[in-house]
């Protein structure tokens, strides 16, 4: 059940999140390997890139590749918070009081992290393949033109087969492991935290308000560098030997996109980024808190509705 609900919480979340997603994939592909200001600048930041992909495009278009990204976000936090709380559950995680141990946490999201980004790899680069897919005039990176998840699917398999469809996981494992170390570590202390007062005690909704805050923060730090990697990764065009035009691999796609585009270029589209991993963070660990204490209220009343029944029956 504790990965269901992980799974659950982040399906929610991706609704509200998915546009920013599209927002900030066409930042970070535009231009691609180009020093600025020697690059046509369709997007200049995220309300003009909203702006200009609805009256391009259609308001729709803020939603490409949301089914995928349903797929992709359900697969891999119901296996990164699902088993963070089976750690926290059989009391891994936390000391005699209660409080978070800082390795042990970081230790447990990695594990999370690595494993959600494997299963999810496949999904992950079809849901990119989606999201950069624009109209002509406003389009960045390669245009892979999918129709949808199953027949993106099925053209990068017949293509390029099974290793096709994981295709850039190396880079992609290390951007979740890096995210979900720092987003659920910092959660977990700031929950710890906000929690010696009074204010706090009272809501869980508002603690994990503002435990994500501060985990997203944290998160979009260290991840978006990573991030534009796997985006460049997963979008540039492959040849039928398997090679991509653009990029070799994880340390050659960040070598060139730091001698081409600067320190800067690692960071482009960050604010976006914050703004995607805050709505996301935000909700689907409002959601999990929630989805959780409704799970342990449900199971609650369920035993406590039994336990009546058997006392009636011993009566009888």
């Amino acid at each position: 059940m504790d990965f269901l609900i992980g799974g659950l919480a982040a399906m929610g979340a991706t609704f509200f999140s998915n546009p920013l997603d599209v927002l900030k994939t066409r930042i970070q592909l535009q231009g691609e390997l180009k020093p600025r200001g020697q690059h046509e600048i369709h997007y200049r930041h995220a309300l003009h890139t909203a702006y200009v992909v609805i009256r391009k495009e259609g308001i729709f278009a803020l939603q490409k590749g949301l089914g995928a990204a349903l797929f992709m976000h359900g697969v891999r936090n119901s296996i990164k918070l699902g088993s963070y709380q089976w750690f926290a559950n059989q009391g891994y995680i936390y000391d005699s009081e209660n409080k978070t141990i800082f390795y042990k946490s970081l230790l447990a999201s990695a594990f999370g992290g690595t494993a959600g980004a494997f299963f999810g790899s496949p999904l992950y680069q079809i849901t990119t393949q989606l999201q950069s897919h624009a109209a002509k005039g406003i389009a960045v990176g390669h245009q892979h033109k999918h129709s949808g998840l199953l027949q993106a699917f099925k053209a990068i398999y017949s293509k390029h087969g099974v290793k096709g469809l994981w295709r850039g996981s190396s880079a992609n494992i290390l951007r979740t492991v890096v995210g979900a170390s720092a987003q659920l570590t910092t959660f977990s202390e700031a929950k710890d935290t906000l929690r010696q007062y009074e204010f706090f005690q009272k809501s869980t909704t508002m603690t994990a308000l503002f435990a994500s805050i501060a985990g997203g923060i944290c998160q979009t730090v260290f991840q978006t560098p990573l991030d534009l990697v796997c985006i460049r990764l997963n979008n540039q065009y492959v040849y039928t030997n398997g090679q991509g035009a653009l990029y070799t691999g994880m340390t050659n796609c960040f070598t060139k996109i730091l001698q081409s585009e600067g320190l800067c270029g690692l960071y482009k589209g960050v604010g976006v980024n914050y703004m995607r991993i805050a709505r996301h963070t935000g909700l689907c660990l409002v959601f999990w808190e929630l989805l959780k204490d409704l799970h342990v209220t449900y199971f609650t009343l369920n035993n406590n509705v039994k336990c009546n029944i058997s006392n009636e029956i011993i009566k009888l």
